[in-house]
């Protein structure tokens, strides 16, 4: 049988297999006829149309940090990955584990797990994200000793203090790497007259921005959009010691959190985070210079886990060979039977 892993975030849906590993990677993104309301396009084709849409169509995400802003596109937006991730397979399990914000609300929680019951996803587990991502970056839940992981994904930052498979502390703040662009993309209407699509402002942060001190701050690329006044076509120049500290207002409040929650540990824990350092998850853990950013503010040693992207679905991807820990790790409250099914989880 091959069962679900789901990371439904605010920038990409991630649908592992069991046996297949990731067979869904894609943009929460949903394009829509705005007369009729009807879906056009999900995912790679909705984004293809981002910033660029045709008269009577707009692109929305339907998910916003971390959790369902849009009830009925995040619903169609799911089932669709979901049919795409069983694609031929014949013999599908009707199991499922999700991920979830760790700081989410009973009613956030349902709606997520509604988003499920229309997908006919079938048995549904919910798992924190940061419990989920330290098992995918290979932290073992047998382990007594503690551990630190901070997942930065689109719209949120979970940090989370993991010992022997459980949460000692969590901490979720709903900022993530989504909003250096948006701070970008505020920075140049604001004080370069220019107005910029998400795009081009996600283009500047991949290509010039950073955590740390640029190399070069002279380093310049030009970009297109319209002037704020006239609404005319303008292209200007912009350079990474200009974008540099838009982007680092940004990382150092993901910092702040973190460093919130480390001066909350007792001190046992404290010393095994000493020992151990931090490891960084998502896709915000990406972002240039990031790591080393917060290794020179809480003085600790930080690494990057290997795919971080997919740290979350790997972790719930384990649970379905490690049955025992999956129930201990689950709360009930957070399971939702939504077809009956002879076995539990």
């Amino acid at each position: 049988m091959a069962y679900m892993a789901i990371d439904m975030g605010s920038a990409s849906t991630i649908i592992a297999v069991r046996g297949r590993g990731v067979v869904i990677d894609e943009p929460s993104l949903v394009a829509v006829d705005t007369a009729s309301g009807d879906v056009i396009d999900i995912g790679r084709e909705a984004r293809q149309k981002y910033g660029r849409e045709a008269r009577g169509v707009a692109v929305i995400a339907p998910m916003l940090n971390g959790v369902v802003a849009d009830f009925e596109r995040t619903q169609e937006m799911l089932a669709h990955f979901v049919r795409k991730a069983r694609g031929s397979i014949t013999s599908f399990g009707r199991r499922a584990l999700m991920s979830v914000f760790s700081d989410v609300t009973p009613v956030e929680r349902r709606a997520l797990l509604s988003a499920a019951q229309h997908a006919r996803v079938g048995r549904v587990g919910m798992i924190e994200e940061g419990l989920a991502a330290a098992f995918g970056c290979g932290i073992s839940a047998g382990d007594t000793h503690a551990s630190a992981v901070v997942d930065i994904g689109g719209g949120t930052t979970n940090v989370a203090i993991v010992a022997s498979g459980k949460i000692i502390r969590a901490r979720a703040d709903r900022i993530g790497s989504s909003d250096i662009d948006a701070a970008i993309i505020n920075h140049v209407r604001r004080h370069r007259g220019l107005l910029i699509g998400a795009r081009t402002g996600e283009r500047l942060k991949l290509e010039i921005a950073s955590a740390t001190l640029p190399v070069d701050l002279a380093h310049e690329i030009p970009i297109n959009g319209s002037d704020v006044l006239t609404r005319m076509p303008r292209s200007i120049e912009i350079t990474a010691g200009e974008i540099y500290p838009v982007a680092q207002e940004v990382v150092r409040q993901i910092v702040a959190g973190v460093g919130a929650t480390l001066s909350e540990l007792p001190p046992e824990v404290a010393g095994d985070i000493y020992d151990r350092g931090i490891i960084l998850t998502g896709g915000g853990a990406l972002f240039g210079g990031i790591d080393e950013y917060l290794r020179d503010q809480i003085k600790l040693p930080v690494r990057v886990a290997d795919e971080p992207r997919y740290a979350i679905v790997r972790g719930l991807e384990q649970m379905f060979d490690e049955p025992l820990l999956m129930r201990r790790v689950m709360r009930q409250s957070e399971q939702l039977v939504l077809e009956p099914e002879p076995e539990s989880f």
